[in-house]
């Protein structure tokens, strides 16, 4: 299923999202360690985390425990591929 660019424009247009994607591309991170990195609650976390997920800018995996979060670059690839149709 094609997510709509108006979804994944959505869940770029925080502050905290960027900083999340920024933390992201550096390396994949458990929820506590972004969370480390952020001035907000666990539970603002989560939400923001959804956020992205739902757009399909992030993904994640259960660790035991833990749930490790990663960046989806080729979806931002995607993005760049569906924006330059406008400037060609």
């Amino acid at each position: 299923m094609r997510i709509p660019l108006s979804l994944r424009f959505g869940a770029l247009s925080d502050p905290y999202r960027h900083k999340i994607l920024e933390l992201l591309k550096k390396r994949e991170m458990a929820v506590n360690e972004i969370l480390d990195h952020l001035a907000i609650t666990g539970a603002s976390l989560s939400h923001h985390l959804n956020m992205l997920k739902r757009a399909d800018l992030v993904s994640c995996r259960r660790e035991g425990q833990r749930i490790i979060y990663a960046i989806n670059l080729s979806v931002f690839e995607e993005i760049l591929e569906s924006l330059s149709k406008f400037i060609k």
